[in-house]
């Protein structure tokens, strides 16, 4: 190994050309209308949430009835009082969700 298969990288030394980062907007909301965060809005409720699987030949198509525990941008975390189940549902099987009382929502 002499070098010259795989050359040293070289970095220019002229810093004439330096451009310092631009500062951002910080006027921007924190926090936007998506369906992740209007379910962590209503922890706690009761909710039914239509679900369909398009890959599985035995739970095409799901309701899951039950309080909302948690919510993340890629999950759904829900739980049946009446069972005793727990159920982790990704939300890009999530089709939509009914609530049986008025919601908590925030509108930017």
């Amino acid at each position: 190994m002499n070098g010259t298969y795989y050359p040293n990288p070289t970095f220019p030394n002229n810093m004439n050309n330096y451009q310092p980062e631009q500062e951002i907007s910080t006027n921007l909301p924190m926090e936007q209308s998506y369906i992740e965060n209007i379910l962590r809005l209503n922890i706690g409720k009761k909710a039914k949430v239509f679900a369909s699987f398009p890959d599985s030949t035995e739970w095409r198509d799901r309701i899951y009835d039950g309080i909302i525990e948690q919510a993340g941008k890629d999950h759904l975390v829900m739980s049946s009082p009446s069972l005793g189940d727990w159920y982790l549902i990704p939300m890009i099987y999530v089709n939509w969700v009914e609530f049986e009382e008025p919601i908590n929502f925030k509108v930017f």
